[in-house]
């Protein structure tokens, strides 16, 4: 049966959005739905779909609240080819600027907004660029697979980093080969990751460091989505791994440029280890009705 979805087109840095509301958890989009929605030349176009959902009507919101009762609503987020992700670092401010501007949260200067999310609960607060959200600890996975990319000439060896949800990230030499690869195709990573994976690759900025803030370029392509024009958990990844390889006395706040803008992302000491937040703008663009069959 076919419905009239009341949606909102939003954006982080060009990483775009279909959200819309269903606190009861009663609309349930089929995998073929989702990508008839996202598909940008007869839907409305988007990196993934985002569902507003008060936690205690989802499943996965159970261990959500277990995690954090302040987490009320849970962002359930899924991909532009109709499959579940963990989190988006991009999403997750688009999802918090949706929540405030219809009304359906508060979020004063200097509070926290508790997220529930598939790769567990993040918190949301407002800065100078519009949102920042502690992506919480994060991993090294470490390994080194071969990342294959159409129009690089060598295979390079990509860096494992999980964030709540995985990628592999990739230095390479220059902005010449940067803007070279053809991130249309699917970089091929050897050995395979079995739940796919999300892919950047990596330029530093001469001199890396400026003002104690790290510089970075990244292109990244995302399962599920193909090439972003941003990746904000993916930004946060390159960040911690350029970290990595440029060793002790490598800064803990940094500057990642995207081709749709700019991403801060700062590594700070927890009691429960180190977290990683990532800060930028996020965008409500319109509002529409797309009847989905």
């Amino acid at each position: 049966m076919g419905i009239d979805l009341n949606f909102t087109k939003g954006q982080g840095t060009g990483n775009d959005f279909v959200l819309f509301a269903d606190p009861e958890g009663q609309v349930e989009l089929t995998p073929a739905q989702i990508r008839a929605v996202c598909d940008r030349r007869f839907g409305v176009g988007g990196d993934g779909i985002i569902r507003a959902v008060k936690s205690r009507n989802l499943d996965a919101g159970a261990a959500a609240l277990a995690e954090d009762d302040a987490a009320e609503w849970f962002m359930d987020y899924w991909n532009a080819d109709g499959t579940p992700s963990e989190m988006c670092g991009n999403g997750i401010r688009v999802y918090a600027r949706f929540l405030i501007d219809n009304g359906l949260v508060a979020l004063a200067d200097g509070d926290t907004l508790a997220i529930g999310t598939r790769g567990g609960v993040r918190d949301v607060q407002r800065n100078l660029t519009g949102f920042q959200v502690d992506l919480g600890r994060w991993k090294l996975e470490g390994g080194e697979p071969l990342v294959r990319a159409k129009n690089l000439q060598v295979a390079r060896p990509g860096l494992g980093i999980n964030v709540g949800n995985p990628h592999a990230v990739v230095a390479l030499a220059d902005d010449d080969e940067l803007d070279s690869a053809d991130l249309t195709f699917i970089p091929q990573l050897d050995p395979e990751p079995d739940d796919g994976i999300n892919v950047e690759f990596v330029v530093p900025h001469d001199p890396l460091v400026v003002d104690g803030v790290g510089r970075i370029r990244m292109r990244v392509h995302e399962r599920g989505s193909g090439e972003t024009l941003s990746c904000g958990t993916g930004a946060a990844a390159a960040a911690l791994a350029t970290r990595h390889w440029a060793g002790a006395g490598a800064p803990n706040q940094w500057r990642v440029e995207v081709p749709g803008g700019v991403l801060g992302v700062r590594m700070f000491p927890t009691e429960d280890g180190e977290h990683v937040s990532l800060s930028g703008p996020a965008d409500l663009v319109f509002d529409g009705v797309l009847g989905v069959a």
